[in-house]
């Protein structure tokens, strides 16, 4: 079962609804959110809830793992029982995705995980963002090409977006808090790659997060 949670992204208030800060954002979607103690630790913010650790490291996207790394020694804290909380090009948006190990996919978090700890070997939840349309002719690149890219993932979610953004993370929350509690490998098949579309939202406190 999963003992601590990272929620990636950058920290200050000018990143704070950038797509780069999905993780982020998915631990406002937390129906405890608003009554934990958020403390300076570990190179980051740290809160624990019912003997579960979660983390938002404050080291910057490209210096995340420093954080992790040093919240899951002082906990001992094996790898296999962190997951991280990330923003995923490759998915589409409002799409949630449980993962295990596996590659980086050229973001800059998971990069900083496994040269902190020598390993790939930590789940991932993974919240689609979709690429961007600036890889259209005259707007950064032809498809695929990757130009575009950071301007993409550092600016905010649209009105659209955050629309569709919304239900995922009340879905994506609801299933990390499922794998405190039961083994993670439990919900691979079903959250493989995840459409999440509700029309309702239920949790009150995620209608403010974006």
């Amino acid at each position: 079962m999963i003992k601590l949670a990272a929620f990636f992204g950058n920290p200050g208030s000018g990143y704070a609804r950038n797509r780069h800060n999905a993780g982020r954002m998915l631990a406002q979607a937390l129906p405890f959110y608003s009554s934990l103690s958020w403390q300076k630790k570990y190179n980051g913010l740290y809160a624990s809830n019912n003997g579960s650790h979660f983390l938002m490291p404050e080291t910057y996207m490209n210096r995340s793992g420093i954080s992790v790394q040093a919240a899951s020694s002082f906990f001992k804290i094996m790898i296999e029982e962190i997951i991280v909380i990330h923003d995923e090009l490759e998915l589409p948006l409002g799409t949630i995705s449980l993962k295990f190990s596996g590659g980086l996919g050229g973001h800059n978090g998971l990069r900083s995980m496994k040269d902190c700890f020598g390993s790939a070997d930590f789940w991932r939840l993974r919240i689609g963002i979709g690429r961007p349309d600036s890889r259209l002719p005259g707007e950064g690149g032809h498809a695929g090409s990757g130009e575009g890219i950071i301007d993409w993932v550092l600016t905010d979610f649209s009105n659209d977006e955050k629309e569709t953004l919304t239900p995922a993370l009340e879905a994506g929350a609801n299933l990390l808090l499922q794998t405190f509690t039961e083994e993670p490998e439990t919900f691979l098949k079903e959250w493989k790659k995840k459409k999440v579309s509700l029309p309702e939202i239920e949790n009150e406190t995620i209608r403010n997060i974006l």
